[in-house]
């Protein structure tokens, strides 16, 4: 990975602005990130051979007062940083003193000026210490009518106009009720209702991922009308999870024992997103191989 073809975002800005919602959410669309990096360290990072890896989409890392020596430090070294040729940019985050002092009252954590001072105070004295490198950042962002979910949107919108950022991650899961339910779906479709293969002797001890069973599913006329209506409502709710910041989607399909109608349809339901241009992983958690002892099977586009 050439370090100066690829986005580096430093975030910094107010305690309790949301800086940790902000590097979840670059983490999620694909960048590598740390959280309360020396900014002594970054040039040496930088200088650093980063093994190639087309999962980057850039660098994040979070800087701020947590660091004794970060604001007589970080004029010089952004100064290099920038005439040196990266791809670098600051992002800061501020929110109203009120919204900055329910957010401590809610969650009891410490404000990193409070020593000798009262909350109001240590938040008045950091948005002073840090006027300056606000006027320096290239992208401010005020959170105080941001909740976590709409902040991370935000971000995202941002994390995503890097070239080679990632986009959500699709799983297909098909399994069999009678193995139980998969925790990790975050959609779950029951297929039961459809025409069972297993009753048929010479489809038993088949998959479905065999041509003849996947026929068999399809060829009822209820079948091949739930998978029009069902595919138009994954094309309806992929975009809403991605528009809400989610890095990966889990949509599971259940059978009774998930090795026949789940298959055959977690399939074409693989192949359709596939030809949206999305990137979807398939796994068949319970399906059972005649021929290999494997007791599942994955494959990615």
């Amino acid at each position: 990975m050439n370090v100066k073809n690829i986005q580096i975002t430093v975030i910094t800005g107010m305690s309790g602005s949301g800086k940790s919602t902000a590097i979840a959410a670059f983490e999620d669309a694909g960048f590598y990130c740390v959280d309360n990096m020396p900014v002594d360290l970054l040039p040496k990072f930088l200088e650093m051979p980063v093994e190639s890896n087309p999962e980057y989409a850039g660098l994040a890392f979070v800087m701020d007062l947590r660091e004794k020596g970060f604001l007589s430090k970080y004029p010089s070294i952004f100064k290099t940083i920038r005439e040196t040729g990266y791809r670098f940019n600051v992002l800061f985050l501020e929110a109203d003193e009120d919204v900055l002092i329910k957010r401590y009252s809610e969650t009891r954590r410490q404000h990193p000026l409070i020593h000798g001072k009262n909350l109001t105070q240590a938040i008045r004295s950091e948005k002073a210490l840090l006027a300056d490198l606000k006027n320096e950042a290239d992208t401010i962002i005020d959170t105080s009518h941001y909740n976590v979910h709409q902040l991370k949107s935000k971000i995202l919108d941002i994390a995503r106009e890097s070239r080679n950022c990632a986009s959500m991650r699709i799983h297909i899961l098909s399994f069999g009720y009678k193995n139980g339910i998969p925790l990790n779906a975050d959609i779950i479709m029951d297929v039961r209702f459809l025409i069972n293969p297993y009753f048929d002797p010479d489809l038993k001890d088949l998959t479905g991922e065999n041509k003849a069973v996947a026929d068999y599913v399809l060829a009822d006329g209820t079948a091949r009308l739930f998978l029009d209506k069902y595919l138009d409502l994954l094309e309806f709710l992929i975009p809403l999870y991605e528009r809400e910041g989610k890095a990966n989607l889990t949509i599971g399909v259940g059978c009774t024992g998930g090795q026949h109608r789940s298959v055959a349809i977690a399939v074409r339901i693989r192949d359709h997103i596939h030809q949206k241009g999305k990137e979807v992983i398939l796994t068949h958690r319970d399906i059972r191989r005649l021929s290999a002892p494997a007791s599942f099977t994955s494959n990615m586009f």
